[in-house]
């Protein structure tokens, strides 16, 4: 049996806490945390974790203050921000479509911002923030489509996996072809924001993923009943009182601003919104989306998969995405073959 604890306010509010969820979220918010602390740490001028944890909260030199608040931390923190946003993106998809492989990078959230990104860099030879901004209306206009596209008397999961997964490879396609129309400056200026990279990040990123984050983040958990009660169909979850359409068009379009928002910010890192929401399950053993785990779980990943990056081939060497790649291509394959043998696929 699950140790569940149960919290109730004077008002007669009550709120069910699962104890191993809660310890599950707790561990993972201090491995991002400490991973962040090494990462700020760790470069050319090397930094140890104490001196680091010193000058963040304003105890240290002129240099370390210079090189930890103004070229290290906007870095970890778009990294633990991404990665918080892709892994609770990721989370929603998969609970919305009922499917491990309903995630951003299957259904082509990745490739339409990246379509975006590429229209502003080769026709327009754009900024980094423009780039930005290309990246994010295209995301917003690929889940859009597809929402679009899937809706038949409503969205269910498997044909919102199927359309997403057309889409894409008609985005992937013209994401080819403008590349084969780009001069070279321009084509290589898109493979290296293609790959998906903190290099080079700043407060400019972090402030916007930021506010994103503080208004959505608080709005996808308000809805978190909800979206665990549509878990067992729309007719069950019509009986219990949830506005089945209202709230999944609410969180399918949060879980598109996390995606399209994290990956304007810091190019298509793939898979972790696929391997964080399935790994935090495995931890908390519970039941439901595990929000706010698959968050942890999401920040925890991209920082430790930077920080690993620098430590095995130097800094600025090997994109993040590189990383999250491989891992998660192996991730993918485990994946199918366990649900082949389950006999769901």
């Amino acid at each position: 049996m699950r140790s569940n604890r149960v919290l109730r306010s004077p008002g007669g509010l009550s709120v069910r806490l699962d104890v191993r969820s809660v310890i599950v979220v707790g561990l993972l918010l201090l491995a991002a945390l400490a991973a962040g602390v090494v990462l700020i740490g760790t470069g050319d001028f090397a930094i140890p974790a104490a001196d680091v944890v010193r000058t963040l909260f304003g105890g240290g030199n002129a240099g370390q203050e210079f090189i930890v608040n103004e070229l290290r931390l906007p870095r970890v923190l778009v990294g633990l921000l991404v990665g918080a946003s892709l892994g609770l993106g990721g989370a929603l998809f998969q609970a919305v479509t009922r499917n491990p492989l309903g995630s951003p990078d299957v259904l082509g959230l990745g490739q339409g911002a990246t379509a975006g990104a590429l229209v502003v860099i080769v026709q327009f030879s754009g900024s980094a923030a423009q780039v930005t901004a290309g990246a994010l209306v295209g995301g917003l206009v690929t889940g859009v489509s597809i929402y679009l596209l899937a809706w038949k008397q409503g969205v269910h999961g498997y044909r919102l996996v199927l359309v997403g997964i057309g889409v894409s490879a008609v985005v992937t396609a013209v994401n080819g072809y403008l590349m084969t129309v780009s001069d070279i400056v321009d084509a290589a200026r898109a493979v290296v924001w293609m790959t998906g990279s903190l290099d080079g990040r700043d407060w400019a990123q972090v402030w916007p993923l930021l506010a994103l984050c503080a208004v959505l983040v608080p709005l996808v958990l308000g809805n978190a009943r909800g979206l665990r009660l549509m878990e067992m169909g729309d007719d069950v979850s019509h009986a219990l009182g949830v506005r089945v359409e209202r709230v999944r068009a609410l969180l399918m379009i949060a879980a598109v601003l996390l995606t399209a928002s994290a990956t304007a910010a810091a190019g298509p890192v793939s898979f972790v919104a696929l391997t964080a929401p399935q790994l935090a399950r495995r931890l908390t053993r519970a039941p439901g989306p595990n929000l706010l785990a698959s968050l942890c779980m999401g920040a925890a990943l991209l920082v430790v998969a930077d920080w690993a990056s620098q430590k095995a081939f130097g800094a600025g060497q090997i994109p993040v995405g590189v990383i999250t790649g491989v891992l998660g291509g192996v991730y993918l394959l485990w994946l199918l073959v366990t649900e082949r043998r389950a006999g769901r696929i």
